[in-house]
C-alpha cells in the first residue's frame, strides 16, 4: 500500500506485524529474569513508579503510551525546588541508558501493536520540527525498539544526520535490512554494556 510518501510491499503490508509480535513475545520469554531483576533495582534505587511512561506520536500521527524503566528522581529535590532533567538522571539511571536496558519495557509497546522490533526510534512530538516537510514520511511507520540511526550512528553525529538516517531507513525498510539492523544493535547494546560496566 502507499502511505504518504512510500510504497511498502508485502513484507511490511502483511508478515512484519506476526514477526515482530513472534519476536517480541520469546525476547520477553527469554529476557524475563532481567526485567525482573532491573524492576527490582529500580525499585531499589529510585522507588515507585518502576515503570516511566510518556506520550509519544506513532504510525499516522496516532499517539502511543511509551513504556521504559524509569532512570530519573522525582521533578522536585528535597528542599522544593525543581530540578532539571540533567540533575534528576541518577548514576544507575545512567547505567541502564547506557546499556540500554531502560528500553526493555518496550517491548511491551511491540505486542500491543503500538511499535515494531525494527524502524525510526520514536521521538516526543516537539522533535518532529525537526523533519519539516517529510513529517508525514517520518510518521509512515511504527516507531522501532531497534533502529538504523540507534544502531549505526557515532557520537559525533548530529540531530540532522540522525533525521537522514531515519528517513534512509524508511525508503528502504526490508527484511534483510531489518536483520541486518537486529545484529549490528546486539553488537552495539553489547559493547556500550561492556563501557558501561
Amino acid at each position: 500500500k502507499e502511505t504518504g510518501h512510500c510504497f511498502y510491499g508485502p513484507y511490511e503490508t502483511y508478515f512484519k506485524r506476526p514477526l515482530d509480535f513472534a519476536l517480541a513475545f520469546m525476547t520477553l520469554i527469554f529476557l524475563s529474569p532481567v526485567l525482573l531483576l532491573a524492576a527490582l533495582l529500580v525499585k531499589v534505587k529510585l522507588g515507585s513508579p518502576v515503570i516511566f511512561t510518556q506520550e509519544r506520536p506513532g504510525k499516522d500521527e496516532q499517539i502511543f503510551r511509551l513504556y521504559k524503566f524509569r532512570t530519573m528522581t522525582d521533578e522536585r529535590g528535597a528542599d522544593g525546588k525543581l530540578l532539571s532533567d540533567e540533575e534528576r538522571l541518577t548514576d544507575f539511571g545512567k547505567w541502564l541508558r547506557a546499556t540500554s536496558l531502560d528500553e526493555l519495557p518496550e517491548l511491551f509497546n511491540i505486542l500491543k501493536g503500538d511499535m515494531s522490533f525494527t524502524g525510526p526510534r520514536p521521538i516526543v512530538e516537539v522533535e518532529l520540527e525537526k523533519y519539516a516537510g517529510q513529517k508525514e514520511k517520518f510518521l509512515s511507520l511504527k516507531p522501532g525498539l531497534i533502529g538504523y540511526w540507534q544502531a549505526y550512528c557515532k557520537p559525533s553525529t548530529t540531530y540532522s544526520e540522525r533525521v537522514e538516517m531515519e528517513l534512509y531507513y524508511i525508503e528502504n525498510e526490508s527484511f534483510w535490512f531489518d536483520i541486518r539492523i537486529f545484529f549490528k544493535s546486539i553488537a552495539t547494546v553489547i559493547r556500550k554494556a561492556i563501557v558501561a560496566i
